[in-house]
């Protein structure tokens, strides 16, 4: 892998870009595949729901895996999928793996025509620590790792989690059935996961 860029390699640098369109743009921008995002929230608060919306949307524009760790295939994770609306073509490239380890993970990874993205569910279940989570964030330069974290207060849970935040191009936390993002690619707006219950929290500010 290439390590040292001229200007002129830095000008004609042209990034896997995806044009996100309506609340995903507001919230996030126009986002690269590649690199790392964190999702982070306490039990209960949306944040499977939101994950699973935001893997469904970017199937419009590429394969799609959710490695459920920490619940697998279960009779909650159907129902988080039931509320969701699919979009025509979504289900040809979206998988859900079930409690598939790491090493398992990246020997898929590896395989031609494998996964664009690929969410982790969660990083507290996968054992890594931050040497190994940046050696295979490295391995794949041109996937984008979507990790979902336990939380502790308004911060990632565990010393991995919140390394992991510092280095993520874009950090969501969600509280209350609504996603508050920063993103290095604009965006920036909150995101409204489920109306009905956000609308029992929200005040006209972050709480």
């Amino acid at each position: 892998m290439k390590k040292k860029f001229t200007l002129s390699d830095i000008r004609n640098y042209k990034p896997v870009q995806l044009e996100f369109d309506g609340a995903w743009r507001d919230a996030i921008g126009d986002p690269e595949i590649k690199g790392s995002w964190l999702i982070w929230g306490n039990s209960a608060n949306g944040k499977t729901s939101f994950s699973l919306q935001l893997a469904m949307y970017l199937t419009k524009f590429c394969k799609v895996i959710y490695n459920s760790i920490e619940e697998g295939m279960s009779l909650s994770m159907q129902n988080a999928v039931k509320r969701l609306s699919i979009e025509r073509g979504s289900k040809y490239r979206f998988s859900l793996l079930d409690k598939v380890g790491i090493e398992e993970l990246k020997a898929m990874l590896r395989k031609k025509r494998s996964a664009n993205v690929v969410f982790i569910d969660s990083i507290q279940y996968t054992g890594m620590n931050y040497t190994e989570y940046k050696r295979m964030r490295d391995e794949f330069p041109n996937k984008l790792f979507i990790f979902i974290s336990h939380s502790d207060g308004k911060e990632p849970k565990g010393n991995v989690a919140r390394s992991v935040k510092y280095d993520a191009f874009v950090k969501i936390r969600v509280s209350h059935f609504v996603a508050y993002c920063q993103s290095r690619y604009g965006g920036g707006k909150s995101y409204v996961i489920w109306p009905t219950e956000a609308a029992k929290y929200i005040t006209g500010k972050e709480e």
